[in-house]
C-alpha cells in the first residue's frame, strides 16, 4: 500500500492529510498555539479533592480544570511527589535520577485523598486534549515517546510491544534495552524497534533521558500552573509514530515546515530524506493531490459511495449512528440475500475509513442492512476488523446483532475532525437575497481600482472559480485585457476549483490574502 503525506502550513496552523493510494483516510489540524496537546507536561496545582469520585480536579492554567482518577496516578506517583519536592529545591539536579530512591507502589484499591490533598503541586500530563465543555483529561503517570521505545521514569521495567512475534527477537531487544537502560528507568520497547541495531535504541534512549532530566531543572524555578515540556508539533509526531517502508512520499507547501520536517527526519529515519518534496505549484497542495476534492465528498451528513451506496451519518451527545443503504446499486441478477452482503461490506471498509478521517470517538452504531445467513454476518464482522487494523486508536468491535447492528467503541483522546461542507452563499450572505449579477464585475473593478490608486499595491493577482475565470480571460479582447488599459496594470487571474461560483480573493505578491 502506498501512502502519502500532504502537508499545508497557513497562518492558522499545519493541516496533514494522509493517502492511502491516493484516498484521504486522515485528516489532522494543528493549531499554530496548540497549548494542552496530548503529551504536553504541566506543572499543575490540584484544586479540589472529590471523593465521591476518588479523583482530584487539577488547575493546570486551562479555563475548565483538569481531571485526575486515582488510577491515572500511575504506581509510582508518590515518587514523582518526592521527585518534584527534590527538584523544586534544586539539590543536585543533574544526578537526581541516579542516586534517587524510589517509593512503594500504591494499592490500586486505595482513595486518592491519601495520595493528595488540596494545594499540592503535581506534575501531570495530557492524555484526553480539552473536547467541548470539559477540561482535559490528565495523568501522572508519565512517559515520554521516541522513536523505537517509550520512557517510562520511577519504574525499572522493560517491555516489549505485543506485536513483535518473534521469542528470539523479544528476548534480545530486552537484553539490548537491560543492558544500556540508566537506574529508576523504565522502558517500553516500539513495534518499529524489531530487528534494529543497539546504536539505534541507544540514540533514542539518551535522547528521551535528556527529555526527562530537563524536566528537573525547569521545576528549580516553574510556578504552578506551567507548561514544562512540550510533546513534538503534530507532524512529528505522525512521522514518528507513522513512517514505514509503505510511505513513498511526504509534500510539505512551507519552507519552514518542510526545513523542520527535512531535520527531523535527518535524526529518526535518514532513509527516508528523499522521500520528502517542497511543493512549489502554482495551485493549492490539497488542490494539487486532490485532498480538497475528498474532504468535501467524505464530511457531512450524507457520505455517497462510487457505486450509489450511500451512508447517513448523525452525532448525538451519546453516540453515533451509521445507516447503511444501497441506493441504486442492485444488481438484478443476485439474490437479495447476496446483494445485501455486497452492499454491507463496501459499506464497512467506507466506515472504517469514516471513523479514522472524522476521528470520531466513543460508542459508534452501525445498522448494515439485514441479513439472514450467520456465515455472511461473520464475513461481514471480519471484514470490518480487517478494515479497522489499519486504525491505530484503540477500539473494539462486536459481532453483528439479529437486527444487523454493529457496535464500535473507539478511543478518542483529540476533539472530532469536523468539517463544515454546507456553504454559505458569497451573494446572499445566507439571507436568500442576491444583489444583481451585472454588478459583479462592476464591484471587482471597484476592488482592484482601490488596490492600485489608494493602497498603492505593485502586484496582486485574483483568485476566481474556474467557470468566472474563463469569463473574465476569454476573447482577444478579453476583460483582463480591459483592465489591463483601463489601470495600465497585467493583473494575474487564477482559479480554484475549491472557490464558491461568485467568490474571489485577491493576494499580494508574498500569496498572502488581501482582506478587503
Amino acid at each position: 500500500m502506498n501512502k502519502e503525506l500532504v502537508i499545508h502550513a497557513g497562518p492558522a496552523g499545519v493541516e496533514i492529510a494522509l493517502l492511502e493510494d491516493k484516498l484521504l483516510v486522515e485528516l489532522h489540524k494543528e493549531k499554530t498555539n496548540n497549548n494542552y496537546a496530548v503529551g504536553d507536561v504541566y506543572l499543575g496545582r490540584v484544586k479540589k479533592i472529590m471523593p465521591g469520585l476518588n479523583a482530584a480536579f487539577i488547575d493546570v492554567g486551562y479555563e475548565k480544570d483538569a481531571f485526575l482518577h486515582y488510577l491515572d496516578l500511575g504506581p509510582q506517583v508518590r515518587s514523582l511527589i518526592k521527585y518534584i519536592k527534590t527538584a523544586v529545591s534544586g539539590k543536585d539536579v543533574p544526578h537526581l535520577m541516579e542516586s534517587f530512591g524510589l517509593e512503594d507502589d500504591i494499592e490500586k484499591t486505595s482513595k486518592i485523598s491519601s495520595v493528595l490533598s488540596p494545594n499540592q503541586h503535581i506534575l501531570v500530563q495530557i492524555a484526553k486534549e480539552p473536547i467541548s465543555t470539559k477540561g482535559p483529561r490528565v495523568s501522572s503517570e508519565i512517559s515520554f515517546a521516541g522513536r523505537y521505545l517509550v520512557l517510562v521514569p520511577f519504574s525499572n521495567r522493560v517491555s516489549v510491544s505485543q506485536k513483535i512475534k518473534s521469542a528470539e527477537e523479544r528476548n534480545r531487544l530486552k537484553r539490548l534495552i537491560n543492558s544500556i537502560k540508566p537506574k529508576n528507568y523504565g522502558v517500553i520497547i516500539r513495534t518499529v524497534a524489531e530487528n534494529k541495531l543497539v546504536a539505534d535504541l541507544d540514540n533514542d534512549l539518551k535522547s528521551l533521558v535528556v527529555k526527562w532530566e530537563s524536566v528537573a531543572k525547569k521545576l528549580a524555578v516553574a510556578k504552578p500552573p506551567q507548561k514544562v515540556v512540550s510533546e513534538l508539533d503534530r507532524t512529528s509526531a505522525f512521522l514518528r509514530d507513522l513512517l514505514n517502508e509503505s510511505f513513498n512520499s511526504i509534500v510539505v507547501d512551507d519552507a519552514a515546515v518542510y526545513e523542520d520536517i527535512h531535520q527531523y527526519l535527518r535524526q529518526i529515519a535518514p532513509d527516508k530524506l528523499d522521500i520528502l518534496k517542497h511543493y512549489k505549484g502554482k495551485s493549492p497542495v490539497f488542490e494539487a493531490y486532490g485532498v480538497d476534492k475528498q474532504i468535501k465528498g467524505s464530511f457531512g451528513k450524507v457520505v455517497t459511495i462510487k457505486s450509489g451506496v450511500y451512508l447517513v451519518i448523525e452525532h448525538t451527545e451519546a453516540l453515533h449512528v451509521i445507516d447503511v443503504n444501497s441506493g441504486h446499486r442492485m444488481k438484478t441478477e443476485s439474490s437479495q440475500e447476496i446483494n445485501a452482503l455486497e452492499v454491507n461490506l463496501e459499506a464497512a471498509a467506507e466506515v472504517a475509513r469514516q471513523l479514522r478521517l472524522r476521528d470520531m470517538g466513543g460508542i459508534i452504531v452501525i445498522d448494515f442492512i439485514d441479513m439472514s445467513e450467520g456465515s455472511h454476518r461473520r464475513m461481514l464482522f471480519e471484514k470490518l476488523r480487517s478494515e479497522m487494523s489499519r486504525d491505530h486508536s484503540k477500539h473494539t468491535i462486536l459481532p453483528p446483532s439479529k437486527f444487523g447492528l454493529v457496535q464500535i467503541t473507539r478511543q478518542r483522546v483529540r476533539p472530532e475532525m469536523s468539517v463544515e461542507i454546507i456553504e454559505k452563499c458569497p451573494v446572499c450572505e445566507g439571507t436568500g437575497e442576491v444583489r444583481p449579477s451585472i454588478l459583479f464585475i462592476d464591484e471587482v473593478e471597484n476592488n482592484i481600482r482601490y488596490l492600485i490608486q489608494e493602497q498603492n499595491e505593485k502586484k496582486f493577482s485574483i483568485g476566481f472559480h474556474p467557470f468566472i475565470h474563463a469569463y473574465l480571460t476569454k476573447g482577444l479582447i478579453s476583460i483582463r485585457m480591459k483592465w489591463f488599459f483601463r489601470f495600465n496594470r497585467w493583473i494575474s487571474i487564477k482559479a480554484f476549483k475549491s472557490y464558491h461560483f461568485l467568490e474571489y480573493k485577491f493576494f499580494n505578491s508574498r500569496g498572502d490574502e488581501i482582506k478587503m
